[in-house]
Order: structure tokens, then C-alpha cells, then sequence
């Protein structure tokens, strides 16, 4: 099994230090749960804290000011840090709102966009989110029809964006839309916008199955956008964002291990404890077998991650095996919170408990980021038609 590198080892000894020390108390002192909403101020507390102690860059080169850690290391911090479990470990390192989300963009922004955007975000001065899913455009991520007209030195954009993670507290979307005169990836366009803009408007009334407040709709009318805030070269914005997905779904998979691996710790901790029939369930051979298919199915999981992570590390191609991995994790990840459930019995079934909570943000794992079938697609047409 995968080793992580002395660097990512004192990394996650002081994330662990971290969330021990100064989250937990927040949680506590904040009276957090996982059945509600997080403050924005919290949010921002620990985005700040995180910033100061060197944790919330650490996924962006370091030449930019990151770890630079293997893709091995960052899959090991990430689950390391899921499997703290605190309620804002995502927080810790910025994977909602900060530099994970914008790391890639340094390579195509100008100059003013570093200094005045990415910068800040990278400072935890600013939030940012990716909005592209629309409601006719989901899987088919191409067919969005937010529109973005060309005036003298603005674009004027209209249209809407559905179930963008992180909107209700951003403060900046990297957002796409159509400029070309058509529809389609090639007349696709990349822009900073700015949610504070006159013409904006976030709903942020609904809950997504992992719970409120992370989630919204971006609506657009006639809301201005400055030239200069375009991302890169006209019609070049869907390939800037798909540019990344190979490896982006790579990188989703550790945190679903992390969700997974504190599934199994809590139903561990519960078998032990929990008493019927005047013993342990963990005594029950039926307690048992599902506590071994459990960590015999997350040991498989880890391995393809870590294994798939060393091949892009030494400069392989892993195309098919990144989805390979987003498909399995995934459903793995929800078959051990299902079973994590069933051992905690009614316990497990009450809204705020941490293993209700995993089942329900594992279930979604498997739609968001690229639907379990997309992966399929992408994965046959690996297989059938190598490069």
C-alpha cells in the first residue's frame, strides 16, 4: 500500500494538529452539525486559519505557492484530511471555494486577473466557484445556452446557471458561456465574473441531498462583464475546463475514501460499544461479515487509487483509468455507507448523525463531478478504441 512521502506525512500530522486543536473547538463552539448550513463567517475563519498555517494552497504547484506534492501525496492529504472527520474539513484545504479551483488558470491569466482574482482567492480574501451545469446541460456539458454578447469593452451575459456547489457564499464564479454564433464546445468562452455585479441573482432555497446552504442557482440579466475579465482566448473556455477532468476525477476519488474510511471507523467504534442480547454486536457473525466486506472493498478502492495516482506520477496515461476509478470509488464508497447504516441501525438513520450523513454525500457522488454511466461511456471508449 501506498507510503505517503515525508513532506505529506508532516502535512497531514498537521492537518490532523489543526482540526484537533482549533476546529473541533469551532464546531463545538459554533454548535455546527452535519444536518445544517455553515455560517459564512465560519467558513471564513477557517479558510483564513488555513491560509495562515501553510494548508489551504498546498494543492497548487509550488510554484505558485503550493506543496508540490505527487498526485500520490495530494490523494493522501485529502483523504488523510476527510478521515479527521470534522464537519469543514473540505474547508481546510480550500476544495469548495478556493485554490484547487483555480490553480489551472495561472497558466492562461493575464497579469491583472493574477494580481486582482486569483491572488486573492489564493489569500482566502475571496471565494470562488465553477459554473457550467445549466438545466438543459448537465452530462452534456457542451449544449449550455448562457449567452455573452460583445459590447465595445464589456460582454453582456445572459442566461442561468443550476447546482453550483459553493455559489451561496462566492464571491467570484469562473462561469462559462456561448459567444460564438452557434452552440457547441468551440464557441464556448471562459470569464471571472463577479456575483456581487448589478444582474446577479443567487437562489440559494432548495437542499441538495448532502444538506444545505453549499449549493445555488447563478442567474444572469444583462450583467456586464469587463473584456478584461475573459479567461483566456475567445472560444477557447470549454477546453480550458475540460482540460483538467482527467485528473480531476482522479482527485475526487480520495476524498470518497476518506467519506468511506470514517464510515467504517464509526461502525467499527459502534460494534465495539453497542450492546444487545447482553454482548457487543461486533460479537454477531452477521456485524461481522459486513464490517469485513467493508474494509475488504475499501482496500480495493485504495489500491486502484494510489496505483492509478504512481502511473500519472511517472508520466503515464491514465485517460481510462481515471474514470475507471471515479466509477468504482464511487459506488464503493456508497456500499460501505449503506452498510455503515444498517450496523448503526436506528442510530444511523437520524438526520445530523455523521454516518446519515456520509450515505446521503456518497449517494450524490455517483451523479456529481461526471454520472457513474458517463464513466462507463468514457472507459468503453477507452477499451474499444485506444489511442
Amino acid at each position: 500500500m501506498y507510503q505517503p512521502s515525508e513532506k505529506a506525512r508532516g502535512i497531514i500530522e498537521g492537518i490532523e494538529g489543526f482540526v484537533r486543536e482549533e476546529i473541533r473547538p469551532l464546531e463545538q463552539r459554533e454548535g455546527l452539525s452535519w444536518a445544517e448550513p455553515h455560517p459564512r463567517q465560519v467558513l471564513q475563519q477557517v479558510w483564513q486559519r488555513s491560509c495562515e498555517l501553510g494548508y489551504y494552497n498546498i494543492m497548487l504547484p509550488e510554484t505558485i505557492g503550493g506543496a508540490g506534492l505527487s498526485v500520490a501525496d495530494l490523494c493522501a492529504v485529502k483523504e488523510a484530511t476527510v478521515l479527521t472527520g470534522s464537519m469543514l474539513a473540505p474547508h481546510i484545504l480550500g476544495e469548495l471555494s478556493g485554490p484547487p479551483r483555480i490553480g489551472h488558470l495561472f497558466k492562461v491569466a493575464s497579469p491583472v486577473q493574477v494580481e486582482t482574482i486569483l491572488q486573492p482567492i489564493c489569500k482566502a480574501q475571496k471565494a470562488v466557484c465553477f459554473a457550467l451545469t445549466e438545466s438543459e446541460a448537465g452530462s452534456d456539458a457542451a449544449a449550455i445556452q448562457t449567452r455573452a454578447r460583445l459590447e465595445g469593452d464589456h460582454y453582456v451575459l445572459n442566461g442561468g446557471k443550476r447546482f453550483i456547489s459553493g455559489a451561496p457564499y462566492a464571491d467570484i464564479a469562473v462561469l462559462l458561456a456561448v459567444t460564438g454564433p452557434g452552440t457547441g464546445a468551440q464557441n464556448i468562452s471562459a470569464f471571472f465574473v463577479d456575483l456581487k455585479a448589478p444582474g446577479v441573482r443567487i437562489e440559494s432555497d432548495y437542499s441538495v441531498m448532502s444538506g444545505g446552504g453549499a449549493h445555488g442557482d447563478i442567474f444572469l440579466d444583462e450583467v456586464r462583464v469587463p473584456v478584461t475579465h475573459r479567461i483566456g482566448e475567445e472560444g477557447q473556455g470549454f477546453k480550458l475546463a475540460m482540460g483538467r477532468i482527467t485528473l480531476n476525477r482522479l482527485l475526487h476519488c480520495p476524498t470518497l475514501l476518506g467519506l468511506a474510511g470514517l464510515a467504517l471507523n464509526l461502525s467499527i467504534d459502534y460494534a465495539r460499544t453497542r450492546k444487545q442480547f447482553g454482548q457487543p454486536i461486533a460479537m454477531f457473525q452477521s456485524i461481522n461479515h459486513m464490517i469485513a466486506d467493508m474494509a475488504t472493498e475499501l482496500h480495493a478502492a485504495r489500491s486502484m487509487v494510489y496505483a492509478t495516482a504512481a502511473v500519472n506520477d511517472s508520466g503515464g496515461d491514465i485517460r481510462t483509468q481515471a474514470p475507471m476509478c471515479k466509477l468504482f470509488v464511487s459506488e464503493t464508497a456508497f456500499r460501505i455507507a449503506d452498510r455503515a447504516v444498517q450496523i448503526h441501525g436506528g442510530a444511523g438513520l437520524l438526520r445530523g448523525h455523521p454516518v446519515e450523513w456520509i450515505f446521503r454525500a456518497t449517494r450524490m457522488m455517483r451523479i456529481l463531478t461526471g454520472t457513474s454511466e458517463i464513466q462507463r461511456n468514457t472507459i468503453a471508449k477507452g477499451v474499444l478504441m485506444p489511442a
